[in-house]
């Protein structure tokens, strides 16, 4: 059985998927162009609109947003200490991994301020309109309201790959790990002693238990989102898998994906 063949066991209603390399795509399966709810998927999407603000000089990382300490930067790696669903600060910056969905809201707000363009506008303008982001917009909140299919996913993984949009030093920081040494729960999977976080991408490492695969390197880092959408992408292998569904994550994804992961790297690798 070939890698992709997996997804056509899923007990899941409707599923797309792609394989990508930096070159583009190296295979697909399902309806690629159909829109899905991204849930945190969105949060890498957010995280590069607010790179992009960066390097244009809206805002910095360095500056002071949220709790007092707090900035871009922590934000971004959700070291703020901010709660996971309310602006509540309950821990002090650079001290716990606490993932917000309320910090990337700020962050969107903070983006807004800066630019005086709304949040949405803003990712359309910066990301998706130069990505050729066709099918992909946010119609809520910056962290988890957004919509795209997997042809413009398979996109954002290959700048993720080989940045165009990004410098090349905006992007290595982003899948770099930020505030070392943090522990923090990685929802879905249980506390992890290390778990590292780059701007607004997660960073496998040595976690354990994981949503890719045993094969996967240390410096694989993505997103996946309750919805039952994933991104990944692995530098040493050069590839990268994206999956949507319709099916919110639960047990059958903690099963499935790890296994499509090892699948994909032992056909498209090397």
């Amino acid at each position: 059985m070939r890698a992709l063949e997996l997804v056509d066991g899923w007990p899941v209603g409707r599923v797309a998927v792609a394989v990508l390399a930096g070159s583009g795509v190296l295979g697909s399966r399902g309806p690629v162009d159909e829109p899905f709810p991204l849930a945190s998927v969105t949060k890498p999407l957010t995280a590069l609109a607010c790179l992009i603000a960066v390097e244009e000089g809206a805002i910095e990382l360095a500056g002071p947003v949220g709790p007092v300490g707090s900035t871009v930067r922590h934000l971004l790696a959700h070291a703020s200490g901010l709660a996971p669903e309310k602006p509540t600060q309950v821990a002090a910056p650079g001290t716990r991994r606490i993932y917000s969905n309320a910090g990337f809201d700020l962050l969107g707000r903070h983006v807004e301020t800066a630019t005086g363009i709304g949040f949405a506008d803003y990712l359309s303008q910066a990301v998706c309109q130069p990505l050729g982001l066709t099918g992909t917009g946010l119609t809520g909140s910056p962290a988890a309201g957004g919509t795209s299919t997997v042809t413009d996913l398979g996109r954002v993984a290959t700048e993720l790959l080989t940045p165009k949009l990004l410098h090349p030093d905006t992007a290595a920081a982003a899948r770099t790990v930020q505030f070392p040494g943090l522990s923090g729960v990685l929802p879905g999977y249980g506390r992890q002693e290390h778990n590292d976080w780059g701007l607004g991408l997660e960073i496998r490492d040595g976690k354990s238990p994981h949503w890719t695969g045993a094969g996967n390197s240390p410096a694989t880092f993505g997103h996946f989102g309750r919805s039952g959408t994933f991104l990944w992408v692995d530098p040493a292998a050069g590839l990268a898998c994206v999956a949507l569904t319709d099916r919110d994550f639960g047990d059958w994804s903690i099963a499935a994906w790890p296994r499509l992961a090892d699948a994909v790297l032992a056909e498209y690798a090397g």
